[in-house]
C-alpha cells in the first residue's frame, strides 16, 4: 500500500548545491540550495528564491558557479544555508573557504569544493524562482580524479539531502552501470 503526500519536491537522490557568487563590492559570497538539476545539456536549472542575497548577486553580475557539497564540507556547507548574505556579510569567512575567481564567468568557486560548474545566468524569474544557466566550463581537482582522469566518486564523496526529514547523506556503493545494466533484458 502507499501512501499519498500530494505535490511535494521529493526527488532522490536530491543534490546539495552550493551556489557561489560575488557581492556588489566584490566580496565571495555562497548558499546551499538543494533544489535543481541539469535541466539541457549545458544548462542546469535552480530554485532561488528573490529574498537571497545570491539572487541579487547572480542578477547583478550574471553568473554564478555551482557546486557539490561532500561529505568533508558539510558543516560549512550547511552553514552558507543557514546563514545569510544579507545579515552576515563575513559568511564566507566563518567557512574558512577560499574563494578564487573563475576564469570563465564573474563569480567565485571555493578551492575546498573539489567539483564546481561555471554558469551565465539564461533567465530567472522571480515569480516561480526558477533560475537558469549555461554551463561554460566544468572544474574538478585533481584529487578527486581516478587514474584515467575522470571523476571519481568515492573520492569527491557528494552529499545528498533527504527533504522529507532535512538530512544529509553519502553517496553509497555502485549498483550497476548506466545504459549496460538493463541490456541483460534485450
Amino acid at each position: 500500500m502507499r501512501k499519498n503526500f500530494g505535490a511535494k519536491p521529493f526527488v532522490y537522490p536530491q543534490p546539495v548545491f552550493i551556489i557561489g557568487t560575488y557581492n556588489a563590492d566584490g566580496t565571495p559570497n555562497a548558499m546551499n540550495a538543494a533544489w535543481g538539476g541539469i535541466s539541457e545539456v549545458k544548462e542546469i536549472t535552480i530554485c532561488v528564491d528573490s529574498s537571497h542575497k545570491t539572487a541579487e548577486n547572480f542578477v547583478q553580475r550574471g553568473a554564478f558557479t555551482v557546486s557539490m557539497a561532500t561529505v568533508d564540507t558539510l558543516v560549512a556547507c550547511d552553514y552558507v544555508g543557514i546563514a545569510s548574505g544579507n545579515d552576515t556579510p563575513d559568511k564566507i569567512a566563518k567557512t574558512g573557504w577560499h574563494a578564487v575567481k573563475s576564469e570563465f564567468v564573474d563569480a567565485p568557486y571555493f578551492e575546498e569544493l573539489p567539483m564546481t560548474l561555471e554558469c551565465r545566468v539564461i533567465s530567472y524569474d522571480t515569480d516561480s524562482c526558477r533560475l537558469v544557466g549555461e554551463i561554460v566550463n566544468v572544474s574538478i581537482d585533481e584529487s578527486v580524479l581516478n587514474e584515467n582522469g575522470k571523476l571519481d566518486i568515492y573520492k569527491l564523496q557528494p552529499i545528498t539531502v533527504e527533504t522529507m526529514s532535512n538530512e544529509y547523506y553519502s553517496v553509497g556503493e555502485k549498483v550497476g552501470d548506466a545504459f549496460r545494466s538493463g541490456l541483460v533484458l534485450r
